[in-house]
């Protein structure tokens, strides 16, 4: 069945989106491979109390991402596919703490699984893993309807400013209506739930770029 194990993470300084599935060939249809959701969860590593350095919490978050992480270490883990984080922020500061600590993960993955984790930026996990969402622009950023054609973009079917989190997240409960996903207390979906679809889209994507 040449099945694979896939782990999919998404990471961030807060919440890192955590995502086990396995690819299960199908016979029948030569090229094509069900993607079942094993485990879907996330950490949020918390330090206490917090130290004054910001780096020195980012080494004891990863402690306890590693501590979390262990636990597969007998899941016969094939790939390890991590989002990369978007540096288009304004603020520098906050672009390199991210780059450093999704940097410290990697080597956590190497040291456990004894192997190199591959990247996809979000552009890229969103388009393979949804390729439907690549589609002419139809709206300008004023809201105006564009009348020219013009090449299919990533959301091109929505509003210029639409929420793509969520769009993602609708995309993968749709696939997927067993999860249970998390809502806080204004039943309003929880930042961790979106971590949590993300993190099944870089495996998404990942799967059907490779097969």
């Amino acid at each position: 069945m040449n099945n694979k194990i896939t782990l999919g993470l998404d990471i961030s300084t807060k919440t890192i989106g955590v995502c086990l599935a396995e690819s299960v060939k199908i016979p029948a249809q030569k090229n094509i491979h069900k993607c079942k959701i094993l485990e879907l969860t996330h950490i949020s590593p918390r330090v206490k109390p917090k130290p004054d350095n910001k780096l020195e919490e980012l080494f004891k978050k990863v402690d306890i991402i590693k501590d979390f992480l262990s636990k597969y270490k007998d899941s016969k883990i094939t790939n390890v596919v991590i989002e990369e984080p978007l540096l288009g922020s304004n603020n520098l500061y906050t672009s390199t703490i991210l780059v450093k600590f999704n940097g410290m993960v990697s080597r956590v993955i190497y040291d456990l699984f004894d192997m190199v984790p591959e990247f996809l930026s979000s552009y890229e996990s969103r388009k393979n893993a949804f390729p439907e969402l690549m589609q002419p622009r139809k709206f300008n950023k004023k809201g105006e309807k564009i009348l020219k054609l013009n090449n299919p973009v990533l959301f091109g079917n929505y509003d210029y400013n639409c929420d793509k989190k969520m769009i993602i997240w609708e995309k993968v409960n749709n696939l997927y209506p067993e999860i249970q996903w998390i809502y806080n207390k204004n039943n309003v979906l929880a930042k961790e739930s979106f971590d949590m679809s993300d993190s099944v889209c870089v495996v998404l994507a990942y799967i059907n770029l490779n097969n």
